[in-house]
């Protein structure tokens, strides 16, 4: 026992081990209150999210319903997510992580398969429903738009980087010696991929097959003049 104050029978102990802890503490560590989040009960919510996008679609769509359906309170939704908005987007980013760049020797098969993985994801219920309706409410909401391009479209960037770095390291691209003009054209890459296929899968609703996913990244790699010439 460490006595902390006073003298005689106005002294005050606490055991040395206590006292220990408290002093090996960082003066900026901050304390813990309450319990730690659930990674079950945070799947459960956001599983449950996409279900009541497909159920009941974006405007019936409540923090009630949401909470119902994962068997949580509904303040265990708002201790994690501030709204609706915000809730629907980290549900859709889940989704979209579960996107992988294979390695298949070459760019041009490594892009073509992860046209086809991406395309395939567009087709899920849950996917386009949200999908769709997160974009249409951000062209109204500067908030959900940051929130859409930190947690879906910054996230996806690292598979336009792993594709770069591969084709590096086999000599089918020239390394980018300047980090800004690396990033910019990782910006373009992104933004040329992911708006051909969401714009073919959601708003012609064609099909992204294995023809077009070909057809498509030739354009991609070679340009124009190489895919009229194939098209000849």
């Amino acid at each position: 026992m460490i006595c902390l104050t006073g003298s005689g029978a106005g002294q005050h102990y606490l055991p040395a081990g206590m006292v220990t802890r408290m002093l090996s503490r960082s003066p900026t560590e901050p304390t813990r209150s309450g319990r730690p989040r659930s990674a079950e009960a945070d799947a459960a919510i956001l599983e449950a999210t996409r279900a009541s996008l497909v159920d009941l679609g974006w405007s019936k769509l409540t923090m009630g319903d949401v909470a119902t359906r994962a068997g949580v309170a509904k303040t265990t939704l708002y201790r994690r997510w501030a709204g609706k908005n915000e809730l629907v987007v980290d549900a859709v980013a889940v989704l979209f992580d579960e996107l992988e760049l294979p390695d298949l020797g070459s760019l041009a098969a490594d892009v073509e398969a992860v046209v086809l993985q991406f395309a395939a994801l567009l087709e899920r219920p849950e996917t386009k429903t949200a999908l769709m309706a997160v974009v249409a409410e951000s062209t109204r909401d500067e908030a959900l738009r940051d929130r859409i391009r930190n947690s879906i479209v910054a996230r996806q960037k690292r598979l336009v980087l792993q594709g770069r770095e591969r084709a590096e390291g086999r000599g089918e691209l020239p390394v980018e010696q300047d980090p800004a003009v690396a990033a910019r054209t990782v910006d373009l890459i992104f933004d040329v991929i992911a708006g051909a296929v969401v714009h073919r899968a959601l708003v012609s609703a064609e099909p992204v097959d294995a023809d077009w996913a070909q057809r498509f990244t030739l354009l991609l790699l070679s340009g124009l003049g190489a895919a009229a010439s194939q098209e000849a």
